[in-house]
C-alpha cells in the first residue's frame, strides 16, 4: 500500500468546513526542520489533494502548522487579540499508510486525532 496524507479542518465555531484557511508542511529532522508545501483548505475544509503521495511520501515526523488566527480574522470574527493563531501539531509517520489529520478549531480551542 501506498502512503499519503492528508488534511481537513472544520470550523467549530460557525458549525462549518474552514474553507480558505493556511496551512504550511514542514518535515523534521532533529531539532530543525523544513519547509515542504503550503496551501488553502477548499470549499469543504480539505487540502485540494493529499499533501505527501507517491515519491514524495516518507515516514518519519511532519509539523503542520494551521494559520487559524488570520482565518477567523478574514470570517470577520472581532478579536482585538488571538487567543489562537498558529496552531502546530506534530505527529510520526511510521508505515505506508493514508494518515488523516484533521483539525476541529475555534477561536479559544482546538482538537486533532489520526483519522481515516
Amino acid at each position: 500500500m501506498a502512503g499519503r496524507l492528508t488534511t481537513h479542518v472544520l470550523d467549530t465555531m460557525h458549525g462549518k468546513p474552514a474553507a480558505g484557511l493556511r496551512f504550511d508542511l514542514l518535515m523534521l529532522h532533529g531539532d530543525h526542520s523544513h519547509y515542504l508545501i503550503s496551501g488553502l483548505t477548499n470549499d469543504d475544509g480539505r487540502a485540494p489533494g493529499p499533501l505527501l503521495e507517491g515519491d514524495h511520501f516518507h515516514l518519519g515526523g511532519y509539523e503542520l502548522i494551521f494559520h487559524v488566527g488570520a482565518y477567523f480574522q478574514s470570517k470577520g470574527v472581532d478579536l482585538e487579540t488571538p487567543f489562537l493563531d498558529l496552531v502546530p501539531v506534530r505527529f510520526t509517520m511510521t508505515e505506508m499508510a493514508h494518515y488523516h489529520v484533521p483539525l476541529l478549531v475555534s477561536p479559544y480551542g482546538y482538537s486533532t486525532y489520526r483519522g481515516s
